[in-house]
C-alpha cells in the first residue's frame, strides 16, 4: 500500500524508495541472523579439554611401600615419545628405583642401549633381543649387531627372545631357529636371558634343556601359562616375570588363576613388571579413572596384586622381588 501510494505521485523515486526498502529488509534478516548465531554461540557448552595420559595416571599412582624395580617396561615405544621424561619421573616418584628396557628388535634394542646410556639422572637398563613376533626380519647379521649390543655395560640380558604360537607372526620353524641362536649367544656371553612364550611350552623347554644347566639365571616375561607349564619352567631352573594380568578380573583373561599360581613360585624366583605401555591394571577403578596407557609409576598396583595372592604384605614382597632381581641381573640402584 505504502509504495504504491509514493509511487503514484512520485514516480521517478519509486524505484530508488524500493530498492532501499529492500536493503534495509535484508539488513534486518542479517541483523537477527547474526545475533541469532551470537546467541547459540553463547548458549553451547565449551569443548573439553582432553585429558593427558600422565594427569590420569598422576590421580592413580601409590608409591610402593619399599624400592622396586620393573624388569619389563617398553619405554622407546613410540607411545612414550611426548613425555619420556614425564615417565621416568612418576616412576621415580612412585618409588620405582629402577627400570629394565625391552629391547623386542634390532633398532628397539639400539634405542633402548642409547636411552640408557644417555640418562645418567635415573638407573635404566636394558636388553638386546628380537621378539619371536620379529623372527622373520633376523638374518646373517642379526647375532653380530645383538653381539655388539650387548657389550655395553647397560645391557643386563640377551632378549626378548622366545616362542609365541599363539598369534603365529612368524612362522613357527622361523621362530624355533631364532630363539635357539639367541640361547646360544646368551650362553657364550654368559648373561641372562629374558623370554617370551605363549602356546609354547613344551618346544620353549625342549630348546632350553638342550642348553642346560644356563650359565646365568633366565626369566620367563610375563608370564600367562597354566600350571603345568610353570612347574616346567621352574624345573628349568627359571626365574617368574608377573605383570598386571594378575590385575585382570575379566573371566577369560585368566588373572585369578594365575594369581592361584604364586603361592608355587619360590621366594627367590618371583619378579614384577608392567610391560609397559601395555597391560594397565585393571584393579584401577572405575574405569573412566583408568589410564589407557600403562607406564611403570602403576606398579605398585601389580605388587598389592601379587601380595594379596600370596598373603604378604606389599613392603615386605618389594623387598624380597628387589633382592633378586640385583642377584639375577647383576645390578644395584
Amino acid at each position: 500500500m505504502a509504495l504504491s501510494f509514493i509511487g503514484s505521485r512520485y514516480p521517478h523515486t519509486c524505484p530508488v524508495i524500493v530498492h532501499y526498502c529492500g536493503t534495509f529488509r535484508k539488513g534486518v534478516q542479517q541483523f537477527k541472523f547474526t545475533m541469532s548465531a551470537a546467541n547459540r554461540a553463547e548458549q553451547a557448552p565449551a569443548p573439553k579439554k582432553k585429558v593427558e595420559q600422565g594427569d590420569l595416571v598422576e590421580a592413580v599412582m601409590q608409591p610402593c611401600p619399599s624400592p622396586v624395580c620393573d624388569i619389563g617396561v617398553n619405554l622407546v615405544d613410540s607411545a612414550y615419545n611426548q613425555d619420556r621424561e614425564a615417565v621416568i619421573d612418576r616412576a621415580r616418584r612412585a618409588n620405582v628405583a629402577s627400570m629394565i628396557v625391552t629391547g623386542t628388535c634390532l633398532s628397539t634394542s639400539l634405542a633402548a642401549k642409547k636411552l640408557c646410556e644417555a640418562t645418567t639422572s635415573y638407573p635404566l637398563y636394558f636388553t638386546a633381543g628380537v621378539h619371536p613376533h620379529t623372527a622373520k626380519t633376523c638374518n646373517s647379521t642379526t647375532i653380530p649387531e645383538l653381539r655388539q649390543l650387548a657389550s655395553s655395560p647397560k645391557c643386563v640380558a640377551v632378549g626378548e627372545c622366545g616362542l609365541d604360537f599363539n598369534r603365529n607372526f612368524s612362522p613357527q620353524d622361523v621362530q624355533l631357529q631364532w630363539f635357539e641362536e639367541q640361547v646360544k649367544l646368551a650362553v657364550e656371553l654368559r648373561k641372562p636371558l629374558f623370554m617370551h612364550c605363549r602356546d609354547a611350552g613344551s618346544s620353549f623347554a625342549d630348546v632350553l634343556r638342550r642348553y642346560a644347566p644356563l650359565p646365568a639365571p633366565a626369566v620367563i616375561h610375563c608370564f600367562t601359562g597354566t600350571k603345568e607349564e610353570l612347574s616346567s619352567f621352574l624345573e628349568l631352573g627359571l626365574c617368574i616375570g608377573i605383570t598386571g594380568w594378575i590385575c585382570d578380573d575379566r573371566p577369560e583373561r585368566g588373572g585369578a588363576e594365575l594369581a592361584s599360581l604364586l603361592s608355587s613360585i619360590p621366594h627367590d624366583k618371583l619378579m614384577l613388571e608392567t610391560d609397559a605401555p601395555y597391560l594397565v591394571p585393571r584393579t584401577i577403578k572405575p574405569n573412566k579413572a583408568r589410564p589407557s596407557r600403562n607406564e611403570p609409576a602403576l606398579l605398585s598396583h601389580v605388587l598389592q596384586a601379587a601380595a594379596q595372592a600370596q598373603g604378604e604384605e606389599p613392603a615386605a614382597l618389594a623387598a624380597r622381588t628387589n633382592r633378586v632381581v640385583k642377584s639375577v641381573f647383576g645390578i644395584d640402584y
